[in-house]
Parts: C-alpha cells; structure tokens; sequence
C-alpha cells in the first residue's frame, strides 16, 4: 500500500496501521518466517474484527451484518490456509497475503469509513475529517 488509509477515528487508524505494517512483514519474510508471520497476522485480524464488530453492535451501525460479513470471511480464509502453510503450502499462503492486501483499500474506503463516520456522528455530532498532506485536490 503506497499511502496508509486514514479515516478521521484515531482507535480505528492505529489498528489499520498496525494491519497494514504486518502485511507488508508477511509479503516479504521468508518462506520460514511465513507461519509465524502469519500465525501474527489472524491474531491481529481477530482482534481487529471483534473490536469493529462491538463498535457496529453497540452503536447500531446500519449496514452491520454486510461489514461483519465481510470481516467473517476473510476469518475463515484465514482458518483455511493457515493448516495449508503449516503443511508447507507458502503458495497458498503468499497468495492469501496478496488477496488481503487488495482486499483491504476497498473494504476500508467503503465499510470502514462509513463506520467511522458514523462513530464520530454519534460522538461527536459530525463526521471525521482527513487531511492528506502533499496531495493535489484539483
């Protein structure tokens, strides 16, 4: 990822930071490294999702069961590679790496800002603003 995603809500920009450095760990440690990297990764993941999905539960965030959908299923991709890279499978497990990293910009663009705007209304009584430094606007 060439620019970190921020979206205007510190606790959930930390958490993007931190998934965005693991990723960029696991696209380039070695084939040893990969389970242990990776093994870092869904513990990240899994408390990544929970977090978000107990801020969709206890604010009423409308399209909830859409985001904790998404977040579900990248779990259980997770749970599925994960014996296959234990086995030696480092394809596999590089290929779910790449898939994560093209996944993620859309999935925070679109479900993760719609979260934090709504957060940040709820909090705040308005949405969240972000600005970019040395990024032309017209």
């Amino acid at each position: 990822m060439n620019q970190p995603i921020v979206l205007g809500h510190a606790e959930m920009d930390d958490v993007h930071a931190e998934f965005e450095e693991l990723l960029s760990t696991a696209g380039v440690c070695s084939d040893q490294e990969l389970l242990c990297t990776l093994d870092a990764l869904i513990v990240h993941l899994e408390s990544h999702f929970a977090m978000e999905d107990n801020w969709m539960s206890g604010g009423d965030f409308p399209p909830r069961d859409c985001h904790a959908a998404e977040h579900a299923a990248v779990l259980r991709s997770a749970s599925e590679v994960r014996p296959l890279v234990a086995a030696g499978n480092f394809v596999i497990g590089r290929s779910f790496i790449r898939a994560l990293g093209e996944w993620f910009p859309a999935h925070a663009t679109h479900l993760d800002s719609a979260l934090a705007t709504w957060i940040c209304k709820q909090r705040l009584g308005a949405k969240p603003l972000v600005f970019h430094r040395g990024v032309a606007t017209h």
